[in-house]
This record gives structure tokens, C-alpha cells and sequence, in this order.
């Protein structure tokens, strides 16, 4: 055999200082003019006629009644995913059943279905005229143009956060302690509480925060199956489309600007976790 000299690898840790340096301006430049730049355009709107001006959109009843729901969906939507998120990835890491690959394509499926889509679905199967409309009239349950079809939609755009957090973690971290749990006596609700539960709390609460922050700021899904009935069905980004639209620009940023701050909530606690519990989150640590 010849002796071939060996192709050379170089680490990308050793790139010269002026390459580094480049990377690190175009990520810093690309990030403040499609998320920094437009952030700041929305304070800086609300407050252009002064911070009365701003305020004074909140003194309208139709803007509270969207910050309410708006609370009201992501206070349902948020348990409701919670509890199917944790069931989904229980299954799905600690046993094995016919299906099982159907099932994780099930939940991936909102993040492949347009927000739109999955809201005229809803609209063709609970409105009036749809496959089931003609039942619900007969008892006289409304679903769509109502709380409950904003919540049904809201909660199919948020379906995969929670469980797609928590799968890979559980897979990772296999079902011995649980089987030595139930060993040592304890009940499959026990052995839950005191081994599983606080092995996934910190990425629980993560994909939390990440479905929270989706409830909240979800448009297009809602916008469908709301009706944008005024001060009864629309929650705060479609609110701040209708401001906008009767160029009540000052009172559309100044909620925009509040939608923002609670995202802005959001990823200042989702940082922290990264922060402080970036082993947990990536599965590589143990509670």
C-alpha cells in the first residue's frame, strides 16, 4: 500500500479571528433586522404620541375584552396540552404498542398543517353547515364563532410543544427507575410522582413556556374560527389587526406592544432555564 499522506481536518474552533469575527456580524445582523429592529418599531409606534396616547387604548372596552381571552384560551389550552403531553410522551418512551409511529406522526402534524388550514377544517366539521353543525344546533351548543372553537383551534396549533419536549428526554432516560420503583412497592402513580416527574419537571416547564407564548400570540387558526365578532371573539392579535385596519395605528402598536412584552416574559424565562438547566433539557442530566 502507498503511503497517501492523510487529508487534514481543521476544527471550526480554529478559524482565524477575522472569520470568527465576520460569522459573528452577519448572525448579529441578520438577528437585529428580522427580530430587534422590528421589535423596537412597535414600542417605538405605540409610544409616538406619547405614553397618554398609548394608555388611553387600553381604556377601551373591546381591548380588554381581547386581553382577556386571550388569558382565558392560553389558561385552557396550556393544562389541556400539558396533561396530552405528558400522557403522549409516557407511552411513547416507556412502552411499546401497535401505532406507535402514527402516534408521533399525529403530533408532528401541526407543525406540517398551515394554521389556516386546521381552522377551516375545524370551521367544515363544528360550523353550521359542516359534519357535525346540524347535531350541536339541535342542542344548541355553538362551537365555532365561540370560546370553544378558538380553544380547539388554538390547542391543535399547540399540540406538539409539550409532548416533542419531553419524548426525547424519556427515551434517554429509559424506564429502570421506574421498574425499580415498582419493585420496591411503589403504585405506577407513585412511581410517576416521585421518579418520572422529577426527572422531566425543567423541560415540562419549558415546553410550557414555548406552548404558552404560541396560545397567546396564534393568528391565523383563530382568525378562521373566531368571526371577529368585537368584543366577544378576538382575541389580542386579531384585535390588533382590526386597530390597524381602522388606522388606530397609536392603539394597534400599544396592544402589539403589550403582546410583545408577555413574549417578552416568555423568553426571559425560557433563557433562564437554558441557563440554569441546559443539561436537563437536553437529556443529559438526571433529578
Amino acid at each position: 500500500m502507498s503511503d497517501a499522506p492523510h487529508a487534514s481536518f481543521r476544527s471550526p474552533l480554529q478559524e482565524t479571528a477575522p472569520v470568527r469575527w465576520l460569522l459573528i456580524l452577519l448572525a448579529v445582523a441578520f438577528l437585529a433586522l428580522v427580530v430587534l429592529l422590528p421589535l423596537a418599531a412597535v414600542f417605538a409606534e405605540a409610544l409616538r404620541k406619547g405614553p397618554q396616547a398609548a394608555l388611553a387604548a387600553f381604556d377601551d372596552e373591546a381591548t380588554w375584552s381581547a386581553v382577556t381571552l386571550t388569558l382565558t384560551v392560553a389558561a385552557i389550552t396550556v393544562p389541556a396540552n400539558l396533561v396530552f403531553g405528558i400522557a403522549a410522551a409516557w407511552a411513547i418512551a416507556k412502552f411499546e404498542f401497535p401505532g406507535k409511529s402514527l402516534l408521533i406522526t399525529l403530533i408532528d402534524l401541526p407543525f406540517s398543517v398551515s394554521p389556516v388550514v386546521s381552522g377551516l377544517v375545524f370551521v367544515l366539521v363544528f360550523g353550521s353547515h359542516g359534519l357535525l353543525g346540524p347535531y350541536l344546533s339541535a342542542w344548541n351548543i355553538k362551537i365555532i364563532f365561540a370560546l370553544p372553537g378558538i380553544v380547539l383551534a388554538t390547542t391543535f396549533v399547540t399540540l406538539p410543544f409539550i409532548a416533542r419536549e419531553l419524548i426525547p428526554l424519556m427515551q434517554e432516560q429509559g424506564t429502570a427507575e421506574e421498574e425499580a420503583a415498582l419493585t420496591l412497592g411503589a403504585s405506577g402513580l407513585k412511581a410517576f410522582l416521585t421518579v418520572t416527574l422529577p426527572n422531566i419537571r425543567w423541560a415540562l416547564l419549558y415546553g410550557v413556556l414555548l406552548c404558552n407564548a404560541r396560545a397567546m400570540g396564534e393568528f391565523g387558526a383563530v382568525a378562521v374560527v373566531s368571526g371577529h365578532i368585537r368584543g366577544l371573539t378576538n382575541t389580542m392579535p386579531l384585535h390588533v389587526e382590526i386597530l390597524y385596519n381602522e388606522y388606530n395605528f397609536v392603539g394597534a402598536f400599544a396592544v402589539a406592544a403589550l403582546l410583545a412584552l408577555l413574549a417578552l416574559v416568555t423568553l426571559g424565562a425560557k433563557s433562564l432555564l437554558e441557563w440554569r438547566y441546559g443539561d436537563a433539557l437536553a437529556g443529559k442530566g438526571r433529578h
